[in-house]
């Protein structure tokens, strides 16, 4: 049997498990709209680790990171951009917003398995356009469908 053949099973494989991560990452993303935290969490290990690098937070523990999301008293909303990944890399930009104020976020999820080992997020407030660039620029207001790629 020749490499190329045996290739092929594997190759299989990991587009099955990516087509299944996938749809635990809609199935996540979705609870957290509904905010539905048991689902919501599902998709972490144990022993996860939640970092949000410009607060300066780490979270260890699937337990505590729940606990942490359940307690924050703000209505939030998340408005899925994109997903992309493959493998244990996986990206999603979204726009969170609390109590109506959107912040656009980057969730880098890494997993082990089929559970997410380590997350980190990123947000960042819009921001005006320069006039400056106006003439170089195309406006994305509105911009907020579902992509997946």
């Amino acid at each position: 049997m020749s490499s190329v053949g045996l290739s092929f099973p594997l190759a299989q494989e990991g587009e099955m498990r990516d087509q299944e991560i996938r749809a635990a990452l809609d199935q996540h993303w979705a609870a957290s709209d509904a905010n539905d935290f048991e689902t919501e969490h599902r998709i972490y290990h144990e022993d996860a680790v939640l970092e949000y690098p410009q607060s300066g937070e780490r979270i260890r523990g699937r337990r505590n990171i729940q606990i942490t999301r359940s307690i924050q008293p703000n209505k939030k909303r998340f408005a899925i951009r994109r997903t992309i990944g493959s493998g244990d890399l996986w990206i999603t930009e979204f726009i969170l917003s609390y109590d109506g104020k959107p912040s656009y976020t980057v969730s880098i999820m890494e997993f082990r398995g089929d559970e997410v080992a380590r997350e980190t997020q990123y947000f960042a407030d819009p921001f005006e356009a320069s006039a400056a660039r106006a003439q170089y620029v195309e406006r994305m207001d509105g911009e907020l469908s579902t992509r997946s790629e």
